[in-house]
């Protein structure tokens, strides 16, 4: 299975630090954003890395270079300034990405999600009617509604079952079949909300709650936060 990891935001909640810098190679516990995501790849046996990026790309080039660093085979999706949006961006690297279901990663989250499992979910554990699987996560704070409604391992259309125990947010990680990207023309913006949320009124999109640690690293002070608690961990 092939993963993509999404690093071409601008970052604009993340200013003044990502003027001169691309979100994804800001320093947590030591090192940039993005490597504790190949970290985790790497371990769990993946090898074929697709990276998009837009704001200061070059950067992110230079630093992660053809990912032998970590025993992986990292290419490269660049897009245009302002970048593509997400879906856009995933429907354009499709060429990278191959026929058979891959793991997308958001580059400004950090998790613990066993990415291993990924390996296995079309192949044991989804419908073959599904289009995408989604990870989802206790409600932050800084977004108490949630995004998706998850009863069992099916995530449900909007307007159905909205009780407060069962509405979660998207973690930034999920693993999609191509399909569900067939409609968008290759180099146009597009949003993956929308392409979710009608694939769950079609009933094609599964789920999974994930209890462990997960933090967007959105704004600069959840940046310093996971910074501290990540430098904590590693002198204990």
């Amino acid at each position: 299975m092939k993963a993509m990891i999404l690093a071409a935001g601008r970052g604009e909640r993340m200013r003044p630090l990502t003027d001169t810098c691309p979100k994804p190679l800001l320093h947590v516990g030591g090192q940039p954003l993005i490597a504790w995501h190949l970290q985790r790849l790497a371990m769990a046996g993946f090898r074929d890395i697709v990276i998009n990026h837009a704001h200061l790309g070059t950067q992110i080039e230079a630093a992660l270079g053809d990912g032998a660093a970590w025993r992986l085979k990292i290419r490269y999706s660049p897009e245009p300034a302002g970048a593509l949006e997400t879906a856009g961006g995933i429907a354009n690297a499709l060429p990278l990405l191959g026929d058979a279901p891959f793991l997308v990663i958001n580059g400004d989250i950090f998790c613990d999600w066993d990415v291993a499992r990924a390996q296995g979910l079309f192949a044991n554990n989804l419908a073959e009617n599904d289009l995408a699987h989604l990870v989802l996560v206790d409600n932050p704070a800084h977004h108490p509604q949630g995004d998706f409604v998850l009863t069992g391992s099916r995530i449900l259309p909007d307007g159905t079952d909205h009780r407060a125990d069962n509405r979660f947010t998207f973690s930034g990680i999920g693993v999609y079949r191509p399909a569900l990207f067939s409609t968008i023309p290759r180099g146009q913006p597009a949003k993956l909300a929308p392409l979710l949320r009608a694939a769950a009124a079609a009933h094609r999109v599964s789920g999974e709650h994930h209890p462990g640690r997960w933090t967007d690293v959105g704004t600069p002070q959840r940046l310093a936060e996971l910074d501290a608690q990540l430098n904590e961990h590693s002198d204990t």
